[in-house]
């Protein structure tokens, strides 16, 4: 089966070069914070491609108005405003909130709505979904269904995370093996998401994506040593591997939480089912890529022998632009 993940991945980091970046397709977010009994600091972030911005804006209630200026600015790959509106004498409880453009979009947008009393609601709003009706805290389940789809999103939209489960499928041979790699990849960005959103540990988020980036070049390298008759320690201990890097991966995933945040009362179930979402989305990745080996194991009879380096230098060269980029970020 190894020799059909080698020749199907061939097309995959092709496909997603044309992205530019692993982070293209994150979503917008809103924020609300109550900061005086119905007056609300607001926080409006969208996802920018140099100086284009999707074209769409939270819509609040006829009893808003906005206090003061719009601050707008760009930074890090989105455009941010950031403004005040005080909702006199309702507030917001029991009105609605819409985003206006959303449905002439693929996106998603976040919505957090924080009250003076510590009371917190998010929401994921979406094409076919605009608008939401503030309630002031969320059930348990809508809970469970904002945060498993929150995760799920996350994972299927980050193709650095994507990339590198792709070249340990590549690297590790066996099922009993690959299974053994996957669970030890599954626990440790289990154990980094947990300690990074309770704030038990504080790492910047910057660096930590750079080497995310760095962890993939390495298993890159690693495919082409095999290829070379040299065995890496990938190919000798994938789990270890797995389990260093997937440390850090964690705190990546842990940094897309922390745009959202997590609702005041319900922070386990909301960290939990985050990252059940995260591993769902995970199986359906390998799910799809294994149903799609089969599919061209009828219709392909031979490798073709550029295959595998092919492969290892597309993903790594991608790795490597974002390596470039992230440190040059933070430089």
């Amino acid at each position: 089966m190894k020799h059909w993940i080698q020749a199907l991945v061939l097309i995959v980091p092709a496909f997603w070069a044309t992205t530019g970046s692993a982070h293209e397709s994150r979503p917008a977010y809103l924020e609300i914070n109550e900061t005086q009994a119905h007056v609300f600091d607001i926080t409006w972030r969208r996802p920018a491609l140099g100086e284009m911005v999707l074209s769409m804006q939270p819509v609040f209630p006829e009893s808003c108005s906005t206090q003061g200026k719009v601050a707008s600015y760009f930074s890090q790959g989105a455009h941010i405003q950031r403004w005040t509106i005080a909702c006199q004498p309702v507030g917001l409880v029991g009105q609605n909130i819409a985003i206006e453009g959303l449905a002439q979009t693929i996106t998603d947008v976040l919505v957090r709505v924080a009250f003076m009393d510590g009371l917190t609601q998010t929401q994921i709003l979406r094409p076919n979904a605009t608008a939401f009706r503030v309630k002031g805290t969320a059930s348990k389940w809508e809970i469970v269904d904002d945060y498993f789809r929150l995760g799920v999103e996350h994972i299927l939209g980050g193709i650095d995370h994507l990339l590198f489960v792709l070249a340990l499928l590549i690297i590790v041979e066996g099922t009993r093996r690959l299974l053994a790699t996957i669970t030890a990849f599954t626990v440790a960005h289990s154990l980094t998401l947990a300690a990074a959103t309770l704030g038990w540990v504080q790492v910047p988020q910057k660096p930590v994506e750079a080497v995310i980036a760095l962890s993939i070049v390495f298993v890159a390298g690693e495919i082409l040593h095999g290829r070379q008759g040299r065995a890496g320690i990938t190919r000798r201990l994938p789990w270890v591997v797995a389990f260093t890097f997937g440390l850090l991966h964690g705190f990546g995933f842990a940094g897309a939480l922390a745009e959202v945040g997590l609702p005041h009362k319900e922070i386990p179930l909301a960290l939990l089912t985050f990252n059940v979402g995260v591993e769902a989305g995970q199986i359906l990745f390998i799910i799809a890529v294994l149903g799609l080996l089969r599919v061209l194991k009828r219709v392909i009879k031979a490798e073709p022998r550029w295959a595998v380096p092919a492969t290892a230098y597309g993903i790594g060269g991608m790795a490597a632009f974002w390596l470039i980029e992230r440190v040059s970020g933070f430089y």
